[in-house]
């Protein structure tokens, strides 16, 4: 399995959270980054998205069907992530459009078995591979791209 944790592109800071809209950088960084997973996703890859606003906004630049999971929100768990796109499961590529802290906790707990704090830039993608049937094999890292480097 190939699984994309991008996390949601820069946003305005106001309330409600939920409803939080990309800024203009956002949409910048949003487009930036989906140009090139455009060029590298294979055509039956399936993306998931946050039901926040600024989530939506970031996987709906990638100009293809999302589905919309209500687990993956604000306040989802790695767990949550994880159940989400079925990790493991079997060949598949699965794009999460998402959050920090959690996005970064399943990057550290796929690649170190640990749901460590680490940081994903506001925009950036970190793509782990997983080809082994063995639930307990680690991840491996494909790729980490902030949209700044595109």
């Amino acid at each position: 399995m190939d699984l994309i944790l991008w996390r949601h592109a820069d946003a305005e800071d106001r309330t409600p959270d939920s409803e939080r809209q990309l800024t203009d950088k956002g949409i910048k960084q949003a487009s930036r980054m989906a140009k090139w997973l455009r060029r590298h996703l294979p055509a039956h890859a399936q993306v998931l998205a946050s039901p926040a606003a600024r989530a939506q906004q970031t996987a709906r630049a990638l100009a293809r069907d999302f589905k919309t999971v209500e687990a993956l929100g604000t306040s989802a768990s790695p767990r949550d992530v994880l159940t989400a796109c079925r990790w493991s499961d079997d060949d598949r590529t699965v794009v999460v459009v998402g959050h920090q802290p959690t996005l970064g906790e399943v990057a550290a707990l796929l690649l170190t078995g640990r749901p460590e704090q680490w940081s994903l830039k506001k925009g950036a993608i970190v793509w782990l591979t997983h080809h082994s049937r063995r639930a307990d094999a680690r991840a491996e890292l494909y790729a980490a791209i902030s949209p700044d480097l595109l």
